[in-house]
Formats: structure tokens, C-alpha cells, sequence
């Protein structure tokens, strides 16, 4: 979400998503609140420290954890609050081990990624790590049901072997899908509830997010190509949370219903093209913005989480 105000930010979460809302995230607040920051600040005896002005693993816990834990423990509060006898589904969020491995840096210098032992430590670290703060928030939030979503939005470059060096002169190995659906399901057998694989990329890896056990996969409607695979993963019984609405953009100063109308139509569209009955969309679809909404304006943002409420129920009353 934008801006810097947690309180804001989680009142209009739970306003505009009664029926799914999520733990907000804030980047706009600096270093520990940015996604990889964020994400790294689960690792369990993996320190973290920003170097140069990029994470890296550090010999020891510093000024940054405590930072990045306190920002946490920020948003936790604030999420109890508004959360208070919430009996619903709530959607926590973190980086993946393979895009935290594509951006923190080894104290001797280049990626994780280049160690695939390094790797297999990271992914062990965050398993453990996430499922501590699925428990936590399992406690400040009895009723609720919880939903984990990894995000991977470096996943394709580290299939693809496109993940730069530090020079930029070259590229890291590429890694096997196997082996990348191996890690992931590290993490959905650690947690202990469903997981979303988001990837807001393009060439989404969708096999991979399948063997790896997700439940659901995340993607931006507007970068799909083939929709083959994605018709193979929903007759497979995967959700899709659809990213049907633009991520950036103007605030409108018309009906606000009229975004989701033509939200729905757009994703109704889609699947008929897949081919699928009309009475299973609203059983596998989850209506979502196309990625975060860090880089939009606040009354944009808010808009947006209208539009995707509004497709959401003109599609479950058609």
C-alpha cells in the first residue's frame, strides 16, 4: 500500500476488503518495510544488514533487523486492533526463497543464488521463520483463518538464467524447475495453511507453482500470452487471484462501480475464453489489483480495492 501510515493504510484494507483483507505492507517507509527488507527480517539465524544500500547476510543481528522487527511489530498491533474478532480469511505476505536469493548478497560478494547451498539454508531459515509468524499472528487473531502468500517475482529470471552478476557482464545458472518447486514446497509444508504463489512477471511459472502444492497462483492478466497453461492449472483445481486492475493510474471522479463492472466483464471474458462454467468462477476466482500498489496514489489505491470488491460481486451474483 502507499504512503506511511499504518493505521491509514489497515483501516482502508479491512474498509474495501471485508471479506479477504491482508496484513498492509508500506514501502514508502524506507529500509525493513521494503519487500526484500521485509522478507529477510523472517530469516531464523540468517542475519540480515544493508550494505552499500543492499541487503546482505551479516555475522550478526544489527540496527537494520531491529528496524525492520519493530516495523513488524508496528503493523502486528495494527492489525490486532482492526482485526479484533475478525472471523475471516487474512492474507500475510513475504518474498520467496528464490527472489530472496536472486537480491541478497553474500558477505564475500554476489548473490545467494550462486550457492546452491546458500540456498538451501535460506529456504530452510524462512520456512521456520514464516511459520513463527503465521503462529503469531495465529494468536492475535484466533478466529481467523490464515492465508500465506509468496511472492516471486524473480522466479522467471532465475529459471531463465537471466538473473544479472554483480558486474552485469554475465548471468547466474539457470535453476531447474524440479529444484525450484523443491524450495517452495519447503515453505508450503512448513507453514501450515494454504499458500499463493504470486508472480507478477511475464512467462509465470505456473508448473512450478503447481508442484510445489500451492493453492492458488497470483498473476497480471494484462502479461498473460498463452492461456493454455493457466486453463491446464485451473482444471486442476488451482485458484487464480486474477490481477484485472492496473496497478497505477488516475483517481477517477465518476461512479466508482463502473471500474468494476468493467473488471468483472474483463474476467468473465477470460473464462469463457478458457472454457470454463460460468458457476465456477466465483468458486476459484479472486478478484485482485494487477500487483501492489506501493507506487500508487492513495486515492487511487483505495479505488482500486473498490473495484476489485464491486467485479467480485457483480460476478458472484451473475
Amino acid at each position: 500500500m502507499p504512503g506511511t501510515d499504518i493505521a491509514e493504510a489497515q483501516r482502508i484494507v479491512f474498509g474495501e476488503l471485508p471479506l479477504l483483507p491482508h496484513l498492509a505492507e508500506l514501502p514508502a517507509r524506507g529500509p525493513g518495510a521494503d519487500m526484500i527488507g521485509r522478507s529477510a527480517g523472517f530469516l531464523v539465524e540468517l542475519p540480515v544488514q544493508l550494505y552499500a544500500g543492499r541487503w546482505q547476510v551479516a555475522p550478526r543481528a544489527g540496527k537494520d533487523l531491529r528496524r525492520t522487527a519493530d516495523l513488524l511489530e508496528r503493523d502486528l498491533d495494527q492489525l490486532t486492533e482492526q482485526g479484533d474478532g475478525f472471523t475471516g480469511t487474512v492474507k500475510l505476505q513475504s518474498a520467496g526463497p528464490w527472489t530472496l536469493a536472486a537480491s541478497i548478497d553474500r558477505p564475500i560478494g554476489g548473490r545467494l543464488l550462486r550457492d546452491p547451498g546458500a540456498v538451501r539454508d535460506l529456504t530452510d531459515s524462512l520456512a521456520e521463520g514464516l511459520r513463527k509468524h503465521v503462529d503469531e499472528v495465529r494468536k492475535r487473531l484466533p478466529g481467523a483463518s490464515l492465508l500465506l502468500q509468496i511472492d516471486e517475482p524473480s522466479l522467471p529470471a532465475v529459471l531463465a538464467g537471466r538473473v544479472p552478476t554483480e558486474s552485469g557482464l554475465g548471468a547466474y545458472k539457470s535453476v531447474d524447475g524440479a529444484d525450484a518447486a523443491t524450495a517452495l514446497r519447503t515453505i508450503v509444508e512448513a507453514v501450515g495453511v494454504p499458500v499463493v504463489a504470486h508472480c507478477c512477471a511475464p512467462d509465470v511459472p505456473l508448473q512450478v507453482f503447481k508442484d510445489a502444492r500451492s493453492v492458488a497462483v497470483a498473476l497480471d492478466l494484462s502479461l498473460l500470452k498463452d492461456l493454455d497453461p493457466l486453463g491446464e492449472a485451473i482444471e486442476a483445481g488451482i485458484g487464480l487471484f486474477a490481477g484485472a486492475v492496473p496497478s497505477t493510474g488516475q483517481a477517477s471522479s465518476g461512479d466508482p462501480s463502473t471500474a468494476g463492472k468493467r473488471t468483472a466483464e474483463r474476467v468473465s471474458t477470460l473464462w469463457k475464453r478458457l472454457g470454463f462454467p460460468a458457476a465456477r468462477l466465483p468458486q476459484q476466482v479472486v478478484i485482485t489489483p494487477a500487483c501492489g500498489l506501493a507506487g500508487a496514489t492513495e486515492p487511487y489505491a483505495r479505488e482500486v480495492l473498490t473495484a476489485c470488491r464491486e467485479a467480485a460481486r457483480r460476478l458472484a451474483e451473475a
